[in-house]
C-alpha cells in the first residue's frame, strides 16, 4: 500500500509543477 501511496503522490506533483509550468 505504501509504494501505490508513493506513487499516488508523485503524479500530483507532477501534475502540479505542469500545470505551473504552463
Amino acid at each position: 500500500m505504501f509504494y501505490m501511496d508513493v506513487m499516488f503522490s508523485l503524479i500530483c506533483m507532477l501534475l502540479l509543477v505542469i500545470c505551473v509550468l504552463v
